[in-house]
């Protein structure tokens, strides 16, 4: 029989989320049952939530940051045992038949994957998100948590540490790289950390800097106010990336003049709105401006083994459920270092 559990959802677009239960489903031979302990809170909640990236199918509840313990596993599962420390990030599945999937690249997958919520599961429900008590998860998509990385700390690596991870590791970013991260909140301090520890030079890119102290402190080497015009001229031209983790919308001449020859401006925010490219911008050096989404969940368990084997996490503020809508607010206010995570404990 399915199973009956606690969560907070999503009900309507202008609503706050509620108190509700929502149904898991039996556990199949590969799959494995999770008690959730830790949720991050993502941006992209938001987003979707509120309808701001298309239709959204209400009650739905949301969180793809999810950290937690094995409850049950399936009579064919092989890698993971009751009691594992494991993690669930923004899928769930994936048709692992296309040249994407065989590639081991199932977040690009060409019939689209499946997400952890709002999407399409294998039985034709729709997923639900980590902001509850348990989550079922095929074996294939389940992230195993290294001992040296605490569960709470952990939870924010599952979307925001990969999304900062995968274009640091596709452009080749370490010693002797010219690395600049746009934003310093829930994605920007993981590019900046991640960055850091992959050995590049690191600069952040804010608005103001009320943030510098601790972007220097988390491994930025340079910290500079874009709301300051000299920033762009004194910067033009050095850098060989840019990752740009901000969800709104930006002048990208402006930041696209601060790349070298052959450098890369690459997205990882995703704002509503479309962003304009001025063609002339790319040309003029040779610049790239490109996209990224999440990983691979071999590229994330990567992550989270080079997480544990440099010594951090995310930096966070645990909150409990039902301050839930207290931290949205927050979130969209830049009130936030860097990562709510939900103490999942307390929707008992």
């Amino acid at each position: 029989m399915p199973t009956t559990v606690n969560a907070y959802a999503a009900t309507a677009p202008d609503q706050p989320l509620v108190r509700t239960t929502i149904e898991r489903r039996d556990v199949g031979p590969r799959d494995i049952r999770i008690d959730i302990k830790f949720a991050g809170i993502c941006h992209s909640d938001i987003h979707t939530a509120r309808g701001e990236w298309g239709q959204v199918p209400y009650p739905l509840v949301v969180g793809h940051e999810i950290a937690g313990i094995v409850a049950e596993v399936g009579s064919e599962v092989t890698r993971f045992a009751v009691g594992d420390r494991v993690g669930v990030g923004c899928m769930v599945n994936s048709c692992g038949e296309c040249e994407q999937c065989r590639q081991g690249q199932e977040q690009y997958c060409l019939h689209g994957n499946t997400q952890t919520y709002a999407g399409k599961d294998r039985d034709g429900s729709i997923t639900q998100g980590g902001y509850s008590q348990q989550v079922v998860v095929t074996e294939d998509f389940v992230l195993r948590i290294p001992d040296g990385i605490d569960l709470d700390v952990a939870a924010p690596l599952l979307c925001a540490g990969v999304t900062t991870y995968s274009p640091l590791r596709h452009w080749n970013a370490g010693p002797g790289t010219r690395v600049a991260v746009i934003g310093m909140g829930g994605l920007g301090h993981m590019a900046v950390k991640h960055a850091h520890a992959l050995g590049a030079e690191v600069t952040v890119l804010s608005q103001s800097l009320k943030k510098q102290e601790d972007g220097l402190r988390l491994g930025a080497d340079h910290y500079y106010a874009t709301s300051d015009p000299d920033t762009f001229e004194q910067l033009r031209g050095s850098f060989d990336l840019i990752v740009n983790t901000v969800s709104a919308e930006l002048d990208l001449t402006a930041y696209l003049s601060l790349l070298a020859v052959d450098g890369t401006l690459v997205n990882v925010g995703a704002p509503p709105q479309p962003l304009p490219v001025r063609v002339f911008s790319l040309i003029g050096a040779r610049r790239s401006f490109a996209g990224s989404a999440i990983g691979s969940i071999a590229e994330t368990q990567e992550m989270l083994d080079f997480c544990a084997e440099h010594g951090y996490g995310a930096e966070i503020e645990v909150i409990s459920a039902d301050q839930v809508n207290e931290a949205w607010e927050r979130v969209l206010a830049s009130d936030v270092r860097y990562r709510f995570v939900i103490d999942v404990a307390t929707l008992d």
